[in-house]
């Protein structure tokens, strides 16, 4: 405990469109703090809020000399969000959570003691089994399957952006610039020491989710081309299958030939055309996964920021 005794804690929490929620969520994680001895800073990243959500936030910096608001000049996501906030944190320990209470900040203390006993990377797992049946949940499940299958990172199921880092693993973290970010995947990617730490995600205090069915796609889309090249060997391989295909027919057709039996070759305009459409689809999919990559290397090297600060409120400005 007297190694926690002396840790200064930052809180990171990115925040879109919550008005009404961001004060009774910052209420309920300072029950929690203000009976620790760290020292806490919370840092707020409003992404772009359209709401009164930044009216909250002033009132909470104006009113808490420990929150400090970094207000982004517009909607770049969660994981730019989080960006943001990670690249503003100096604690010895920084702490990820969302501001609709379900990450419950009831776990913080005991973040804190397993980094404490040294650990790197205190990551949480939401318990699934506790959940109820829903489209989401059966999304997740399949996300993480195809994830852990085709690229070489492996991933828990039921990891959230709910997590304790110590130092080194922040300033690890901050080394890694790409434009299309997948916390989760590069976090477990460095390699550091790391725990897992399950909890049961309670409901959202009000309000509804902002991963939309887009946003949760796009996400997945980020984390298979950022860590894989298995959609081009997939291409690939499946246009060697109808190589070798293609081959067999023309060895059947030469035997025809070679033993006589040329009536048995029926001039067939449907198969021609089907196998045509077949190799035609293969090739355009296959162009399709290069293009997605060109995509994502044109979009790095055009070397724009993750994010852009408007302004910021609080922690001495």
């Amino acid at each position: 405990m007297s190694t926690r005794k002396k840790m200064t804690v930052d809180l990171v929490i990115p925040v879109y469109n919550e008005a009404g929620v961001v004060g009774k969520m910052h209420a309920r994680i300072r029950e929690v703090v203000d009976e620790l001895s760290p020292a806490f800073t919370f840092i707020y990243v409003n992404d772009g809020s359209s709401d009164a959500t930044s009216d909250e936030l002033s009132a909470l910096a104006k009113s808490d000399k420990r929150v400090r608001v970094l207000t982004l000049s517009r909607n770049f996501g969660h994981q730019a969000a989080l960006t943001a906030g990670l690249d503003a944190a100096r604690g010895e320990a920084v702490i990820t959570l969302d501001a609709d209470g379900q990450h419950p900040p009831e776990m913080i203390p005991k973040m804190l003691d397993l980094l404490a006993q040294g650990y790197d990377i205190v990551q949480t797992q939401r318990m699934e089994n506790t959940r109820p049946a829903s489209f989401k949940k059966l999304t997740s499940g399949m996300f993480y399957r195809l994830i852990n299958f085709v690229s070489g990172t492996r991933m828990v199921p039921g990891a959230a952006d709910f997590r304790a880092m110590n130092r080194n693993a922040v300033e690890g973290l901050k080394s890694m610039p790409e434009y299309h970010r997948f916390l989760r995947g590069m976090i477990t990617w460095m390699g550091f020491s790391a725990v897992i730490l399950p909890y049961e995600e309670p409901g959202r205090m009000a309000g509804r989710s902002k991963y939309s069915l887009g946003k949760m796609v796009r996400l997945a889309s980020d984390a298979v081309f950022s860590f894989s090249l298995m959609p081009l060997y997939i291409g690939l391989s499946t246009g060697a299958l109808f190589m070798i295909l293609a081959v067999s027919q023309m060895v059947y057709v030469a035997t025809l030939w070679i033993t006589g039996q040329t009536d048995r070759i029926v001039p067939g305009w449907s198969s021609m055309m089907a196998v045509l459409l077949i190799a035609s689809g293969i090739i355009m999919i296959l162009l399709g996964f290069i293009g997605v990559y060109v995509g994502y290397i044109f979009q790095e090297v055009k070397r724009r920021p993750v994010y852009i600060i408007k302004d910021e409120q609080g922690g001495g400005n």
